[in-house]
């Protein structure tokens, strides 16, 4: 196996590379929480590659993870980093936003695409946010727009949307016939008054907000369905452009910095791992691709 390490691959990894993601998809990818550090000794590989990995850490906790990115590569290892690119973002927006204030419909339309672009990975409190109802839309006005910025990911979430769409079938309900209710849900049913009455002694004034959590209702459910939502990884917490990621991968000890294209790359054999394109076609073409090696 290559001493080349792909860190938050989701499913798209090489196996002859060590690839690691907080779950596992397959034997080929270790399952590790990267908010913990990279388990991996010093010095230990001659590549580190991340794609939209690092704008989900806050500013300070991705420096720490880029600072053990370097730790664990080989002193004239190559670091590869893949973000969204926030200086294309803001110059679209501000072309779209000038262009619309002069009533082009076509541009107020990629206008509302790049104002989503920019702040909806950031505040959204549920899963997908504005963005994920825009590309479930049944027309997009702008769709070859859209898909440009998206690529080949952005397609393939735009053919699931209309295919769910298609595919949608109400499920039937249970009903209240006892002979269709499962033997195990008719004894909890007739026990839960008992239980609650327990809870009720137990808790004390703590029964009240375990009650409102368990309904599913009430301000401090909310409160708790968004918190864990933004503490589950999807948000953005940072974003960069390449003066801003160049300068903090150089604090850090990385040399040589360069902007590249997604097809262009200074790690051996690259395109034929497919990480970041397949075919010539792009997977995320709104990205900012970086590359350093580290100081020997």
């Amino acid at each position: 196996m290559k001493r080349y390490l792909n860190l938050g691959c989701g499913n798209r990894f090489h196996p002859d590379w060590t690839n690691v993601d907080m779950v596992s998809s397959s034997p080929h990818v270790v399952a590790h929480n990267l908010c913990e550090g990279i388990p991996y000794p010093d010095a230990h590989f001659e590549v580190v590659y991340h794609s939209h990995v690092l704008e989900h850490f806050s500013r300070k906790e991705g420096r720490e993870f880029l600072r053990e990115c370097v730790r664990v590569l080989k002193p004239g290892g190559i670091i590869r980093v893949a973000v969204p690119d926030l200086e294309h973002i803001v110059r679209l927006y501000l072309n779209s936003l000038e262009q619309a204030l002069d009533e082009d419909i076509q541009a107020q339309h990629n206008y509302e695409w790049m104002l989503l672009e920019l702040y909806d990975q950031t505040v959204r409190n549920h899963s997908g946010g504005e963005m994920a109802a825009y590309l479930q839309r049944e027309t997009i006005p702008n769709e070859s727009f859209v898909m440009d910025r998206l690529g080949e990911e952005g397609r393939e979430i735009r053919r699931r949307a209309l295919m769910a769409k298609e595919n949608r079938v109400k499920a039937p309900e249970d009903g209240l016939n006892p002979n269709r209710v499962p033997l195990g849900r008719r004894v909890n049913a007739l026990l839960r008054p008992l239980k609650e009455r327990v809870l009720r002694l137990l808790l004390g004034n703590d029964w009240n907000l375990m009650n409102e959590l368990r309904m599913g209702s009430g301000p401090n459910t909310l409160a708790l369905k968004i918190g864990k939502f933004r503490l589950g990884g999807e948000i953005h917490q940072w974003m960069y452009d390449r003066y801003s990621l160049t300068q903090l991968l150089q604090d850090l000890g990385i040399r040589h910095v360069e902007v590249k294209s997604a097809l262009e790359s200074s790690i051996p054999g690259w395109n034929a791992f497919e990480l970041e394109s397949k075919n010539e076609i792009v997977f995320k073409p709104d990205s900012l691709f970086v590359e350093g090696r580290k100081a020997e």
